[in-house]
């Protein structure tokens, strides 16, 4: 094994050394990634140069790869990026132009600023997301779209025992369009909303990896399956106020070169402000999990 582990925090974060994503993956150093990965849930390696092929191969080491659901929600406009594995998370529109303040896909795209866990709107969500910086603005003070991260597991580690208990079997349903919602971002074709209808997920779930209990949250989530739709969303927003607090959430400051994996699973994360006048591009592959949370141990 090549590479070193440098943890960040005791269990959450964790920064990668002597490694070359671009080169193929030595089999000792991929088992390592995955160990440090269900150890701290969040990776970061600095100094990478990666073309989206070379992304899509280190991702393709960790599960099979969800297609982005940009195409489905954003018909009819042209595509920046070739390959349908890969999301576009930039300000950028299909001719790498900065977006116009009122463009669609931009609208959408603010969604990122509210916590949220990718892909837990599709009946098979996210596991890892790995998010790599081709350019990143210059921080001027303002802030240059850092990323915050939530350590889930140490949120349900924390609740007291009558929560655990009263949340325990809870479902809850996700939707895309929830959380665009809740921005006022509702110009969508009956199309693209028939494709990505809501699905269920339950709020506690044992993470495959360490066998931790995990809180699973997002802004999609929208309300709680068997309960009074006002009660079950003060619930979830309770949940999510708990698990945002600052001893559970890690900030990280991009910068170019940058690729992060983390576990979808036992995470959420929400982008921050920057000046949207300036370039900022980041590419994103996320994996498949394995199943639906229902079909998965509790």
């Amino acid at each position: 094994m090549s590479i070193t582990v440098t943890p960040l925090t005791t269990e959450f974060v964790a920064e990668i050394s002597g490694i070359d994503l671009a080169q193929p993956l030595p089999a000792a150093d991929r088992d390592a990634i995955q160990a440090a990965i269900d150890r701290y849930a969040i990776l970061v390696f600095h100094d990478q140069k990666l073309t989206d092929d070379q992304q899509i191969a280190f991702s393709r080491q960790f599960g099979p790869i969800h297609a982005s659901a940009q195409r489905a929600r954003h018909t009819g406009i042209k595509h920046r990026l070739a390959s349908n594995e890969i999301a576009d998370i930039s300000n950028l529109d299909g001719d790498s132009k900065v977006l116009a303040p009122d463009a669609k896909r931009r609208l959408d795209w603010l969604a990122n600023r509210l916590w949220h866990t990718d892909a837990s709107f599709r009946a098979v969500p996210g596991a890892l997301s790995l998010l790599y910086a081709h350019v990143v603005p210059d921080d001027d003070g303002d802030g240059g779209g850092d990323t915050e991260f939530a350590d889930l597991r140490a949120a349900y580690d924390a609740l007291p025992d009558k929560t655990k208990r009263e949340i325990d079997g809870l479902v809850a349903e996700h939707s895309i369009w929830h959380s665009r919602g809740q921005l006022a971002v509702t110009k969508y074709t009956p199309e693209e909303l028939a494709s990505l209808p809501p699905v269920p997920q339950r709020i506690v779930r044992r993470h495959p990896g360490s066998g931790r209990k995990t809180l699973y949250l997002a802004s999609h989530a929208s309300h709680v399956l068997g309960m009074p739709i006002a009660d079950g969303r003060l619930l979830l927003l309770d949940l999510i106020e708990h698990a945002t607090q600052r001893p559970f959430v890690h900030r990280h400051c991009w910068r170019q070169g940058d690729l992060v994996i983390w576990d979808n699973r036992c995470t959420m994360h929400r982008a921050r402000p920057f000046d949207t006048t300036k370039v900022r591009d980041l590419r994103r592959v996320t994996t498949r999990d394995a199943a639906s949370t229902l079909e998965q141990a509790a």
